[in-house]
Protein backbone atom coordinates (compact mmCIF):
# COMPACT_ATOMS: atom_id res chain seq x y z
CA UNK A 1 0.00 0.00 0.00
CA UNK A 2 2.70 2.27 0.96
CA UNK A 3 4.66 1.84 -2.60
CA UNK A 4 1.12 2.49 -4.45
CA UNK A 5 0.68 5.62 -2.24
CA UNK A 6 3.88 6.85 -3.44
CA UNK A 7 3.80 6.29 -7.09
CA UNK A 8 0.29 8.39 -7.08
CA UNK A 9 0.64 11.74 -9.52
CA UNK A 10 -1.15 14.89 -8.73
CA UNK A 11 -3.85 13.44 -10.93
CA UNK A 12 -4.48 10.55 -8.73
CA UNK A 13 -3.04 8.05 -12.03
CA UNK A 14 0.17 5.58 -10.29
CA UNK A 15 2.99 5.83 -12.83
CA UNK A 16 6.66 4.13 -12.13
CA UNK A 17 9.01 5.15 -9.99
CA UNK A 18 12.23 3.84 -8.38
CA UNK A 19 13.42 4.09 -4.71
CA UNK A 20 12.48 4.36 -1.27
CA UNK A 21 8.98 5.52 0.55
CA UNK A 22 8.87 8.02 3.03
CA UNK A 23 4.94 7.67 2.76
CA UNK A 24 3.53 6.39 6.28
CA UNK A 25 -0.30 5.57 5.93
CA UNK A 26 -2.68 6.53 8.95
CA UNK A 27 -6.05 8.30 9.41
CA UNK A 28 -4.92 11.69 9.13
CA UNK A 29 -3.26 11.78 6.00
CA UNK A 30 -5.88 8.59 4.17
CA UNK A 31 -5.09 7.32 1.01
CA UNK A 32 -5.21 8.98 -2.30
CA UNK A 33 -5.14 5.32 -4.55
CA UNK A 34 -5.78 2.62 -2.73
CA UNK A 35 -9.87 1.94 -2.05
CA UNK A 36 -9.74 -1.44 0.13
CA UNK A 37 -7.08 -3.78 2.03
CA UNK A 38 -7.24 -7.08 3.10
CA UNK A 39 -5.77 -7.90 5.90
CA UNK A 40 -4.87 -9.84 8.63
CA UNK A 41 -5.56 -8.99 12.48
CA UNK A 42 -2.73 -7.57 15.32
CA UNK A 43 -3.13 -7.02 18.39
CA UNK A 44 -5.23 -3.95 19.36
CA UNK A 45 -2.28 -1.98 20.25
CA UNK A 46 0.02 -2.40 17.41
CA UNK A 47 1.00 0.39 15.07
CA UNK A 48 -1.22 -1.71 12.10
CA UNK A 49 -4.23 -0.13 13.35
CA UNK A 50 -2.50 3.49 11.72
CA UNK A 51 -2.76 2.09 8.68
CA UNK A 52 -6.58 0.34 9.33
CA UNK A 53 -7.74 4.23 10.39
CA UNK A 54 -7.08 5.30 6.78
CA UNK A 55 -10.14 2.91 6.12
CA UNK A 56 -12.08 2.89 9.16
CA UNK A 57 -13.07 5.23 12.43
CA UNK A 58 -11.57 4.22 15.67
CA UNK A 59 -14.78 3.57 17.27
CA UNK A 60 -15.30 0.80 14.28
CA UNK A 61 -12.25 -0.47 14.48
CA UNK A 62 -12.68 -0.78 18.31
CA UNK A 63 -15.85 -2.77 17.77
CA UNK A 64 -14.49 -4.75 14.98
CA UNK A 65 -11.59 -5.78 17.17
CA UNK A 66 -13.66 -6.94 19.98
CA UNK A 67 -16.15 -8.72 17.88
CA UNK A 68 -13.15 -10.57 16.60
CA UNK A 69 -11.58 -10.90 20.33
CA UNK A 70 -14.97 -12.50 21.35
CA UNK A 71 -15.31 -14.58 18.27
CA UNK A 72 -11.69 -16.40 18.92
CA UNK A 73 -10.61 -15.22 15.89
CA UNK A 74 -6.41 -15.70 15.10
CA UNK A 75 -3.82 -13.18 15.17
CA UNK A 76 -0.44 -12.88 12.70
CA UNK A 77 0.52 -14.85 9.43
CA UNK A 78 -1.96 -17.74 10.18
CA UNK A 79 -4.96 -15.85 11.67
CA UNK A 80 -8.11 -14.83 10.26
CA UNK A 81 -8.36 -11.75 7.91
CA UNK A 82 -10.58 -8.82 7.51
CA UNK A 83 -12.05 -7.00 4.19
CA UNK A 84 -12.09 -3.07 4.86
CA UNK A 85 -13.71 -0.67 2.40
CA UNK A 86 -14.05 3.18 3.16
Amino acid sequence: MRTLESAVDDRGRIGGTAGWTDVIITGERGVRVVDGLLTGLHEPRASHLDVLAAFAPPDVLRRCYAEAIAGGYLWHEFGDLNLLLP
